[in-house]
């Protein structure tokens, strides 16, 4: 099995639970992405070999693995912080998602007007550990999404973001939840 000379690259950046997306806005990502889509098969073997599943989503990669009860309890409480994460920025615009450009400049202002939006910013303060002001529970929610590879900073003088392929991964999380009529009704009393 050959595996492309960039393969500890890849790895570096998978194993730490992020993505590499195609729309990504660095040079390096984009071309991981592309070795990655050339070789899928040989990477997918050789991360196999060593526990780990190489996942192919809508124009990105990342790593899962078999997990114990622990884990997966863990991975629930981040997926109700994903959840809530995503209800916000789909509140701020229907159509925030992969390719979007925004400012934080942007939510803040429709902060001022959109009451619901504000309920839900006040509501992502447990993620924000200490944080009081809008902005800074914005940006401690940014920061979170940009260490994630969720969103990359595009243009620093303007401090405007871009939306990554990977917020798909989030959108489909979402989707794939499935609560059947029974509890439905039980949850709605």
């Amino acid at each position: 099995m050959a595996v492309p000379k960039h393969t500890s690259d890849i790895f570096e950046i998978l194993s730490k639970g992020q993505f590499i997306c195609s729309n990504s806005t660095k040079d390096t990502t984009r071309k991981l992405y592309n070795i990655i889509d050339e070789n899928f098969d040989d990477l997918y073997d050789y991360f196999k070999a060593i526990n780990l599943i190489l996942e192919k989503g809508d124009e990105y990669y990342m790593f899962t693995r078999l997990e114990n009860k622990t884990d997966l309890e863990r991975k629930i409480e981040a997926a109700f912080k994903w959840i809530d994460i995503l209800d916000f920025f789909k509140t701020f615009d229907h159509s925030f998602g992969a390719g979007y450009r925004f400012t934080p400049a942007d939510i803040l202002i429709k902060l001022s007007v959109d009451v619901d939006l504000k309920n839900k910013l006040e509501g992502l303060k447990k993620y924000a550990a200490g944080k009081e002001k809008h902005a800074e529970i914005l940006d401690k929610v940014l920061d979170q999404l940009r260490r994630d590879n969720f969103i990359d900073l595009e243009n620093e003088i303007s401090n405007s973001y871009k939306t990554l392929s990977s917020f798909h991964y989030l959108e489909r999380l979402i989707l794939s939840i499935n609560i059947p009529e029974s509890v439905q009704n039980e949850i709605l009393k």
